[in-house]
């Protein structure tokens, strides 16, 4: 896919800057660039719009939103959204599908939603949720520290008569669990590569969490719970700057029709609810979410699933306060959390989401083949068990792999096809927001100066111009718009509502009677009005129609 930048490594802030600033340069007509928020440390949460402003303006065109980096160290996500920015704005004069979509629609990209969090991911050794704050700081056990001065945070082993561990006699790069038999040998605790902080004389060691607890996709309003019931919640919702800018950002521009947020790792696509089973939610919704996501699943080769059936570890103390649900639930948005990169899959040991949990074993054999992965493919993330002096352990071994740009992002070699990917998914995805059209404007003489005028008002798009059956239950969902102008109107209002259009995913179709395919009814997708107006023959008759989410069109007819 043509773009102009290459993308062979992770962008850190000054570089995402100057790129953005450089397509504002270039393609001033095609893209606005906004600053949604600025964080505690001074870094901007940049906001790109991406429509032709010859065309129209942003909020009258279908609207389709599109972040990344929620997850400080889920940096593939904003490399996927910049991506995309890039493709669509290069290739405008060239490609027909990118000048239709800039031309006929708005696309919203916050391409790193937590500046500060990925500058720390990526400028130094450790990991973190969301961002750098102090959050339910707990002292006391083994702090993260790269003792070694490589970069990177490892696995540590301490020799201990008490250890669960011991080294693989098949293969002495790896550790494997003693088994309930072990009673000689040399065995060993497995802790991240870190120094001891408040040591008291207890021999039980335990990892000490670094007090960069927050989660901005725990502390979105709804299904939002706090602490300890939701681990990184906040102190209450929206209390992060971040996550607040993105809810205004959201509800200020209502044009919006669906959305993808980017998240790593697993290769998932994951749709709402995320709260309750989907048997609870409209049936409509579900069966448009799991197309959408089927295009996914062509484009990118992950599985769709839903959150709460399928992801979740408990049913009873589900993940909450995320901002799929908070699109779908409260603004009635089909919105999809995309898990970029699957090195499970690329090792041969594919996670089986959604089944019953896997016990130690399987776990420790999907470990030791994306190990074996590693060190064949990208060997310079990886580092045999070697000895070390601890300043209070006395000798240690540490090794393995990078876990940053091995599992939790792809290794820089590896990127590029994620993003192709995911780009290509986010154009069939903006393509199927709804799209309003006037299909004819007919105008027929009944009497000396008095005219019969017709218009059939469309919905082209795939998604209802209320977006969901959801939408509509809560009235969420706003009319279609249509007002006349011309001549003096005899019947007919001036300026009416059409509730909803539905999109062709409401058509009910599919295969019937011993194979037939048969389409039972067609969507409720347009509407016929009509008005009697007099006039003189040479007036000019206007029908404008508009609706937030399907955007504006107009036609006109001369007498």
């Amino acid at each position: 896919m043509k773009t102009t930048y290459t993308y062979d490594h992770y962008f850190k802030y000054d570089e995402i800057k100057k790129i953005l600033e450089s397509f504002v340069e270039k393609y001033p007509y095609l893209i606005d660039l906004k600053v949604n928020c600025v964080t505690e440390k001074g870094r901007n949460q940049y906001l790109a719009i991406l429509t032709n402003k010859k065309t129209g303006d942003m909020l009258e065109k279908p609207g389709f939103y599109l972040d990344g980096n929620i997850h400080a160290g889920e940096v593939t996500a904003s490399m996927c959204a910049m991506h995309t920015i890039d493709y669509l704005l290069t290739n405008y004069d060239s490609d027909q599908t990118c000048k239709k979509i800039l031309d006929e629609m708005t696309v919203y990209v916050i391409p790193r939603v937590t500046p500060d969090g990925a500058e720390v991911y990526l400028s130094s050794p450790y990991t973190l949720r969301s961002v750098d704050r102090i959050h339910k700081d707990k002292e006391g056990g083994i702090k993260e520290e790269d003792l070694d001065d490589d970069g990177v945070i490892r696995m540590m082993a301490i020799k201990s008569a008490y250890g669960a561990w011991k080294k693989d006699p098949k293969d002495d790069s790896l550790m494997t669990l003693r088994d309930p038999s072990d009673d000689e040998g040399d065995f060993y605790e497995i802790y991240p590569e870190g120094s001891l902080e408040g040591y008291d004389g207890d021999e039980n060691l335990k990892v000490r969490k670094r007090g960069w607890g927050l989660d901005f996709n725990r502390n979105f309003p709804f299904g939002w719970n706090p602490e300890p019931r939701q681990s990184g919640a906040g102190d209450y919702p929206l209390s992060n700057i971040e996550t607040k800018a993105i809810v205004d950002f959201v509800l200020s521009h209502p044009n919006i029709g669906g959305a993808a947020i980017g998240h790593t790792s697993g290769g998932l696509i994951l749709y709402p609810p995320g709260t309750k089973s989907p048997d609870k939610a409209p049936q409509g919704d579900i069966a448009i979410l799991k197309a959408i996501a089927k295009m996914g699943e062509e484009e990118l080769s992950y599985q769709p699933m839903n959150i709460f059936d399928s992801f979740l570890s408990s049913q009873e103390f589900y993940d909450s306060g995320a901002l799929d649900d908070w699109m779908y639930e409260t603004q009635g948005i089909p919105a999809y959390t995309m898990e970029f990169w699957d090195v499970c899959a690329k090792a041969g040991v594919k996670r089986n989401w959604g089944e019953k949990k896997e016990d130690i074993y399987e776990d420790l054999k999907r470990f030791e083949a994306i190990m074996k992965w590693v060190k064949e493919n990208v060997p310079q993330y990886y580092m045999d068990w070697k000895p070390i002096n601890h300043p209070q352990f006395g000798e240690v071994l540490i090794g393995g792999f990078n876990y940053k740009f091995t599992q939790q992002n792809p290794p820089e070699k590896f990127l590029l096809e994620e993003l192709e990917h995911d780009t290509k998914f986010n154009i069939r995805f903006i393509k199927a927001m709804p799209k309003l059209h006037i299909d004819s404007l007919t105008c027929e003489q009944i009497d000396e100066n008095l005219y019969k005028v017709e218009a059939i008002i469309g919905n082209h798009g795939y998604l209802s111009t209320a977006l969901s059956d959801l939408a509509m239950q809560n009235d969420y969902a706003k009319p279609v718009i249509v007002n006349i102008e011309g001549g003096e109107l005899i019947s007919g209002k001036k300026s009416q509502e059409i509730k909803e259009l539905q999109g062709y995913a409401s058509t009910q179709t599919g295969v019937y009677y011993y194979g037939n395919i048969t389409t039972l009814q067609s969507a409720k997708a347009r509407k016929k009005l009509s008005w009697i107006i007099k006039a003189k023959q040479g007036t000019k008759i206007m029908v404008e129609a508009s609706q937030i989410k399907a955007g504006k069109t107009s036609s006109s007819i001369t007498i």
